[in-house]
């Protein structure tokens, strides 16, 4: 029997259950047969945050950032560069603390850029300030 395990569907939110020797794989949703992995951030809002940090089993980096924050304009480059190299062992994603004040004042975010880091709906690590993209994988690799 092959392990699995469940992905959230960027695109729908469906999730799925992939063999886990093929997430490499750019395996497709099987409701809205959208890729599994874009290799880019994924968008957040509060309709979404749940599921796709509680019901996926790899852990999924959370970037709080604004459009207004010189340093979150900075690292996005390298916050890009990062899940690009990084997926499928694990999701990024950004939050816009502008259009979610919610989740910001949910997760207690008191400055920007934050990235923080949930496991099965569980916040496993937290840091804020801007990182370049060997910073940010290293930081990272720690919760893979």
């Amino acid at each position: 029997m092959t392990e699995s395990t469940h992905i959230a569907c960027p695109h729908c939110n469906a999730v799925n259950r992939v063999p886990s020797s093929r997430l490499g794989d750019h395996g497709t949703c099987g409701r809205c047969k959208g890729t599994l992995f874009d290799r880019k951030p994924l968008e957040l809002n509060a309709a979404n945050f749940d599921l796709q940090t509680g019901k996926s089993d790899i852990p999924v980096v959370v970037d709080f950032w604004a459009p207004w924050c010189g340093p979150c304009r900075a690292m996005a480059p390298h916050f890009e560069k990062a899940a690009a190299k990084l997926e499928p062992r694990v999701r990024l994603a950004k939050v816009n603390t502008e259009e979610e004040q919610g989740l910001a004042a949910r997760f207690g975010i008191r400055s920007i850029p934050t990235l923080a880091v949930f496991r099965h709906g569980l916040e496993v690590g937290r840091q804020s300030g801007a990182m370049d993209a060997a910073s940010l994988e290293r930081w990272i690799s720690q919760f893979v």
